[in-house]
């Protein structure tokens, strides 16, 4: 038995979110505050059955954030699980409590749900409601405490809880205050009582983020090693156990007949009768020792001693490195869940937080690549590049964090095995990063990845990783195999594909003039020409429909459009590094000097050829400065991905335009005026259109005018 569905209705920093699960291992990744710790703790709440039956209570701060008033709203957590074991045991559990009935009666999925809403007092009276009566609405929820609320479990569910639709039906739409005239719905499942407990028949460890397990170690409720020997001393054989008994009471005994200890005691007597008289004094004063003989206090006593990098020194816990420490004590935890597992129970979960912090990344991803028990199900949140790239894609759930509302994607719903295969190898540490990212350039080569990042925040200020964007190198122009990632169905998250047209500068004809360098170099526009062409028909047929996906082109490759963009100066600067004669370097200035496409176009590719085009692009990059012009095809790839712009990334990007434009004193008293006009921009006082009208005045002929046409 495993899970399968994990639905949230207004949970925490979910609105209505569904993820889902396979057997085997499972990742969860997002980035902070995308809601990874409340996923887990969800699980909990319905699995955990070391959780405080306190913790079922809900309250006010559970609830979506998002919502405008909690008053009158239901928070649902639904688990699905699926492949319920025929065995005996596991269908007595779920076939009068949580299933859906299979063929002869027997139960092959099982839901399982927790609902906290209103006791059925205030749902009545919402019930009983007109529709659109606002006012008697109101009048109603503002009575509303959280002490009205209850907490029910229910199995044998029907309802769709992620269906908004359904919702509204049940629980209410409270924007147009039209409520059912029913309370209870017989699709919310059967409520399940108290003595069918899921939690108690499953094996479930939870192993907390690892931020600082020392103390953990020295608490003896939290303790892993103590939980282990706790585990493994209820199984020790009395007879054999009895002579560490015996010992332990000779040695209490000797303890207290020490002759120290026996005058310690006398001294104590006489100070006390001296000090209050014998009236006052106790009957009896006696030094014991307590040293326990009993198994599971006697191992309480013991800890846990490891040479982290030498054999001939053995160093308690907190000697070790952070790294070290967070090791041993996730191992521990696995071998505490490995026990569990070999008690066979009706199934199996381990849940990890968060395991990466102060792990070597080998380490990382050597662990997390061998973890996995058979007939077990396991589930882990990560925000580590390393550990994601060793997850099955197809056991990925990603959440996704836009202000306020968190969303769960589900990378390859959707996709045929080829197409899943095709991603999971380009997964690889650098590019699956793309998972976490807010939106995501695609780039087909070298020179691309370097320059982009630098030409972006010189220029704008801020640099991709400010922008939330990921800027991935596909190292070739097989965009496909992970533009396919992106799609409403799957990561609902923009990415911009940067691609060349590679069209031809020049006159392919042959000429008699043509040597034979010549001849080969126009060849080889033409075959680039038809490729580029293809691959334009082929990325246009593919995003079609797709709002989530734009493919950007260069007209013709990228070191030739950034020649054209206004860059020559910072190519022509290179020029002396890449040829070392005189001859040489005056012919390549003048021609990439020419506005003659065919010149410099055939020039700039030239020396990146020669130099190589990686290492041509780092040179380029040490000259890139606030005054390198963007492409016009990278700046709107840059403008879409982003999505809408803040006013506060606006205001930031004029500001530093500004600078860029005006260093020294004295300023234009136009200038000062575009500033205070730029700071009521930023207060909301006057909007985009009107600052994108004055900037032109203030910064004429400034790339940035271009920038803010392409903004919304």
């Amino acid at each position: 038995m495993h899970i399968s569905k994990l639905t949230l209705v207004n949970y925490r920093n979910f609105a209505n979110a569904t993820l889902r699960f396979n057997k085997g291992v499972n990742t969860i990744i997002g980035e902070n505050g995308a809601g990874k710790s409340n996923v887990l703790r969800a699980i909990r709440l319905m699995l955990d059955d070391s959780m405080v039956r306190a913790s079922y209570r809900l309250d006010e701060s559970d609830f979506y954030r998002g919502l405008s008033s909690w008053r009158g709203h239901w928070i649902i957590i639904s688990v699905e699980f699926d492949e319920v074991s025929a065995d005996e045991a596991m269908q007595a559990l779920f076939v009068h409590g949580t299933g859906v009935g299979g063929e002869g009666g027997v139960v092959d999925r099982a839901t399982y749900n927790l609902i906290f809403r209103p006791n059925k007092q205030i749902r009545m009276n919402l019930a009983a409601l007109h529709d659109f009566d606002m006012a008697g609405m109101n009048a109603i929820l503002d009575r509303i405490t959280i002490d009205d609320y209850e907490t029910l479990f229910t199995g044998k569910s029907t309802a769709d809880f992620s269906d908004a639709a359904v919702y509204r039906r049940i629980v209410g739409d409270f924007e147009n205050a039209m409520f059912g005239r029913d309370v209870e719905y017989p699709e919310l499942g059967a409520r399940i009582p108290g003595t069918l407990s899921v939690a108690k028949e499953v094996s479930f460890t939870f192993i907390q983020a690892l931020r600082d397990v020392v103390s953990e170690f020295h608490n003896n409720r939290t303790n892993p090693l103590l939980t282990l020997l706790k585990s493994k001393s209820g199984q020790i054989d009395p007879l054999q156990f009895q002579p560490i008994v015996d010992q332990a009471r000779q040695l209490n005994a000797a303890i207290e007949g020490l002759k120290d200890v026996q005058t310690v005691r006398s001294d104590i007597v006489q100070t006390i009768h001296g000090a209050v008289g014998q009236t006052y004094s106790p009957a009896l004063l006696a030094i014991k020792s307590d040293l326990p003989d009993e198994a599971d206090l006697l191992f309480q006593s013991l800890k846990l001693f490891v040479g982290e990098f030498d054999t001939s020194h053995e160093g308690s816990i907190h000697e070790l490195s952070l790294g070290g420490a967070n090791l041993i004590f996730l191992t521990l935890k696995l071998l505490e869940f490995k026990y569990q597992h070999e008690r066979q129970p009706l199934a199996n979960f381990l849940l990890i937080e968060e395991p990466e912090a102060h792990l070597h990344t080998h380490v990382q991803k050597t662990l997390f690549d061998r973890i996995g028990y058979a007939g077990a199900q396991i589930i882990y949140s990560t925000h580590s590049a390393h550990i994601s790239e060793v997850s099955n894609v197809k056991n990925v759930n990603i959440l996704g964090r836009t202000g306020n509302v968190c969303e769960a994607f589900q990378p390859s719903a959707g996709l045929g095995p080829d197409q899943v295969g095709n991603v999971q190898r380009y997964l690889d540490a650098v590019r699956s990063n793309l998972l976490f990212a807010k939106s995501v350039l695609l780039v087909e080569g070298d020179a691309e990845e370097i320059l982009i990042p630098q030409m972006v925040k010189q220029v704008l200020g801020v640099s991709l990783d400010e922008l939330g964007i990921s800027l991935i190198n596909i190292g070739s122009t097989g965009f496909s195999n992970v533009s396919v990632l992106f799609h409403g169905d799957r990561i609902r998250r923009r990415c911009s594909v940067i691609t060349d047209l590679d069209a031809a500068f020049m006159d392919t004809n042959s000429t008699p003039e043509d040597d034979a360098d010549t001849l080969a170099f126009k060849g080889k526009l033409i075959r680039a020409q038809a490729s580029g062409a293809g691959r334009k028909l082929t990325l246009d047929a593919e995003v079609a429909g797709n709002p989530w996906v734009r493919p950007f082109y260069a007209a013709h490759t990228f070191e030739v459009d950034f020649v054209a963009a206004g860059n020559v100066d910072k190519v022509v600067a290179c020029v002396n590094a890449v040829y070392s004669q005189a001859a040489t370097q005056t012919l390549a200035m003048a021609e990439l000097r020419s506005v003659d496409p065919a010149q410099y176009g055939r020039r700039v590719l030239t020396m990146a050829n020669y130099e190589g085009k990686g290492w041509f692009a780092i040179r380029l990059g040490k000259l890139v400065d606030p005054r390198t012009v963007i492409p016009s095809y990278i700046r709107q790839a840059i403008v879409f991905a982003h999505g809408s712009f803040s006013r506060q990334l606006t205001f930031n990007i004029l500001k530093h335009r500004l600078r860029v434009n005006y260093p020294d004193a004295p300023i234009p008293p136009a200038v000062n005026t575009f500033w205070e006009r730029l700071q009521q921009y930023h207060e909301g006082k006057i909007d985009l259109q009107t600052i994108r009208t004055e900037a032109a005045i203030a910064l004429p002929n400034d790339q940035i005018l271009a920038f803010l046409g392409d903004l919304q």
